[in-house]
């Protein structure tokens, strides 16, 4: 069965880069995707790191069928194999391509088979027992080790990498210094996406947004007001059956009175 031809590929991309600035959000459900895709966004990613993760991406597909979707496998890959194994199950699914945060080494084996790849560079929740969470790359020594992370990632075989909380400036200069695709995630607007989770635009959780975020929405409190809806509606529904107000005679189907008392009267 033929899919749905994609807004954009891999090749698409890569002219594209340093001509304009991409839109990317990570979302989480289908109704997010089908509401990307309607907005016109240019990129989206999505969990494929779980199996419940890996049941919604075919969701995630359907709802949004042209556009370009990355999925982002488990942390802690443990091979080469194991990645590669898990990659392929994401394309198949209907990903175009693949987010991992794993070393180069991994990177590499992934891409040898073809695999089109986004590693990560700057900060790395993952592995922020090394650098707490924070911005990476303000000190000289920082931004050489990042400028050499880069590089690996791109002799890697990488496509992309996601640039987490790098200082705006340095993020402009690395973006012009490499031919993979760089998505900025709180690194200004010098890379060649700019990302966001759809819970920071949409505002859905009660933390403390990043710095790097915008909301445009308050859903929380939406959510807040729609349980508070739901919970009225299950008690008043369980009112009226108490006191006998549901069902209505609205709600009923009703047997002709004679054709009733025509069974009651056969039966012995």
């Amino acid at each position: 069965m033929l899919r749905p031809r994609k807004k954009y590929t891999v090749y698409d991309l890569q002219q594209l880069k340093g001509k304009r600035c991409l839109t990317h959000i990570h979302v989480k459900s289908p109704e997010e995707a089908a509401a990307a895709e309607q907005a016109g966004v240019d990129l989206m990613s999505c969990s494929f790191d779980s199996p419940e993760a890996q049941a919604r991406l075919p969701l995630l597909v359907a709802a949004a069928p042209n556009s370009f979707l990355s999925g982002a496998t488990p942390h802690g890959l443990a091979s080469p194999e194991e990645a590669i194994r898990i990659a392929f199950r994401a394309l198949e699914l209907g990903a175009s391509s693949v987010y991992c945060s794993a070393s180069p080494f991994i990177v590499e084996a992934m891409a040898r088979e073809r695999i089109p790849v986004v590693g990560h560079l700057g900060m790395v929740p993952r592995h922020v027992t090394w650098t707490g969470y924070r911005a990476i790359g303000r000190t000289v020594e920082e931004a050489r080790d990042l400028y050499r992370r880069m590089k690996e990632l791109e002799n890697a075989g990488a496509y992309a990498a996601e640039l987490e909380v790098v200082p705006h400036n340095l993020a402009r200069w690395l973006s012009s210094q490499t031919k993979m695709i760089l998505m900025s995630l709180g690194s200004g607007n010098g890379c060649d996406t700019q990302f966001l989770f759809s819970d920071d635009i949409l505002g859905d959780y009660s933390e403390r947004p990043p710095r790097h975020a915008k909301a445009y929405r308050n859903f929380l409190a939406e959510n807040r007001r729609l349980q508070e809806e739901r919970i009225a509606a299950f008690n008043e529904y369980i009112a009226d059956v108490k006191e006998g107000r549901f069902p209505e005679r609205c709600h009923l189907v009703e047997m002709e009175a004679n054709l009733l008392d025509e069974v009651v009267r056969s039966i012995p």
